[in-house]
Parts: structure tokens; C-alpha cells; sequence
């Protein structure tokens, strides 16, 4: 699979990996660790408004909202990880500055094997590998459910 076929923001970050050497690599993860957004103070109030995503080892919660814009209707994702979590933590990152923002249908284009395209699954457990996947699974259900109801 080619990047292009990616968002533009997710095609980059890719490349971006897959320039990299294999401790490099998880070096750029821990940097998308540190710069996952906080939860606004909106969502911290309210947990039940986040799902959990329990294919992940580390405790991971998620939710999207829709924002209208003049193009339409975008998505904002929403994460929570602690930080002594840092691969989830790095997989949030990626998946929020990779997909935050974006319409449903780019979105829902975006491969379900998208995570092995960052290089790591010789450098991560398959199990983190498979939460990473599980986030990108459960961003594509909650869009395409919130997608419908827009229908």
C-alpha cells in the first residue's frame, strides 16, 4: 500500500516513520506520546462520554464530535491514555494528529492496516499492535455511526 492513497496529514507522518531506522522510530512514538492533546475540560467532567478501547493493554478512552464547518462536517477525536502508557499513548497521537478534523469519508478511506505502514511491529508487541488497530477500528465505527445519523 502507497501513502498516497492516505489523508495528507497521516500520509506524512508515515513517511515520516518510514524514513526512519527501527529505535528511531520509537523515538518519533514517544513524540507523539508527548504531544497527545489533553481532554478538554468539557469531556473530564464526563467519562461516559468516552469509550473505552479495551483491545489495548494500556487503559485507552476515545469519543469524536462533529464540527460544522463551511466544507461540511468535520470530526474531532478525543483521546485519554496516562502517560506512563506511552506506545497507546504514541498510537493515540499519530491516529489524532493524523485524523483530527477530517470529513467522514476521509475518515472511513483510511486502510484498516494503516498501523503497519509505521514500521514497528518488529519494534511493538503484536498486541500493541493490534490496540493501535482496534483504535483506528473503533474511530471508523463511532464516524460512520455519527455519519448516518447525519443522513
Amino acid at each position: 500500500m502507497s501513502t498516497y492513497t492516505l489523508p495528507a496529514a497521516l500520509a506524512e507522518i508515515v513517511d515520516d516513520f518510514q524514513a526512519l531506522t527501527e529505535p528511531d522510530r520509537l523515538q518519533l512514538l514517544l513524540e507523539f506520546s508527548r504531544g497527545l492533546p489533553a481532554l478538554p475540560e468539557r469531556l473530564l467532567d464526563h467519562p461516559e462520554l468516552l469509550e473505552q478501547v479495551v483491545e489495548c493493554q494500556s487503559p485507552l478512552f476515545l469519543t469524536i464530535e462533529q464540527e460544522k464547518n463551511p466544507d461540511g462536517v468535520a470530526y474531532r477525536l478525543f483521546f485519554k491514555a496516562p502517560p506512563e502508557a506511552p506506545t497507546t499513548r504514541g498510537f493515540a497521537g499519530v491516529l489524532h494528529e493524523g485524523l483530527d478534523g477530517l470529513t467522514a469519508a476521509e475518515i472511513l478511506a483510511v486502510p484498516d492496516d494503516m498501523p503497519e505502514l509505521l514500521g514497528l511491529t518488529r519494534a511493538i508487541t503484536p498486541l500493541r499492535m493490534r490496540g493501535m488497530t482496534a483504535m483506528l477500528g473503533r474511530i471508523k465505527r463511532k464516524v460512520a455511526a455519527a455519519d448516518r445519523l447525519l443522513s
